[in-house]
């Protein structure tokens, strides 16, 4: 009753259309579920995260859950988790992928989740990192652990999502640094982020990680731009 009582007055709504949930949904209802478009990359190492960072970073495995495409229902969903506060999107996302990568064995040798960092003074005005919850959802689903402390961002620098590989490359050198690498020494780290587009970002973190001896590296996004 009290359940219902309050979907009376502060009703729950789908986060990628907008549309009320029933009582059976959580976060997406199930048309938009039904929508999602999934990548499937990690049945398939020759996909097009591993052809982004070809020859600039040596990857294990890459993969990202689903297709972004402008005004597409990725878009929705990754507007609301970055500057609505709709945190749960990650872990919505995050334990979806969670169990197509628990059942496969190559995964299961990942020690560390790390998220891909905020800058301090970004991260003190949104309130939260967006990636979070979706690294953390990893890490359960695959026994590891879940580490925010190894890998911070120096650089306070604006969003460049569609901003082409040069313009990236030029204004991202050295925007992140290690701290306390040893931690990560010889095992199997997973860097997450949300989006990955010309690769840049998650360049210039894997590059810093493997830097500690003995890494292996691994990359999952949410999400991948078409």
């Amino acid at each position: 009753m009290i359940k219902n009582l309050l979907n009376l007055f502060f009703p729950q709504v789908c986060s990628a259309c907008s549309n009320h949930l029933s009582d059976n949904e959580l976060h997406i209802c199930t048309t938009c579920r039904h929508q999602l478009p999934l990548t499937n990359f990690h049945e398939d190492r020759d996909n097009a995260v591993h052809k982004i960072l070809y020859g600039r970073v040596k990857l294990e495995h890459a993969t990202a859950l689903v297709h972004f495409s402008k005004k597409g229902i990725v878009q929705q969903l990754m507007h609301n988790l970055k500057y609505r506060g709709q945190e749960d999107i990650g872990k919505f996302l995050g334990e979806w992928l969670g169990e197509e990568l628990k059942a496969i064995p190559s995964y299961h040798t990942i020690d560390v989740v790390v998220p891909v960092p905020l800058h301090k003074t970004k991260l003190k005005s949104r309130g939260y990192n967006q990636v979070d919850k979706f690294g953390m959802a990893l890490a359960l689903a695959l026994n590891a652990e879940f580490n925010t402390e190894v890998l911070i961002k120096t650089t306070n620098t604006k969003t460049q999502v569609f901003k082409d590989r040069l313009k990236r490359n030029a204004s991202e050198k050295s925007n992140f640094q290690i701290i306390n690498g040893a931690s990560l020494q010889h095992k199997h780290v997973l860097l997450v982020d949300d989006i990955i587009t010309t690769g840049a970002t998650v360049e210039d973190c894997a590059n810093r990680l493997l830097e500690v001896e003995g890494v292996k590296l691994s990359l999952a996004t949410m999400a991948i731009t078409d």
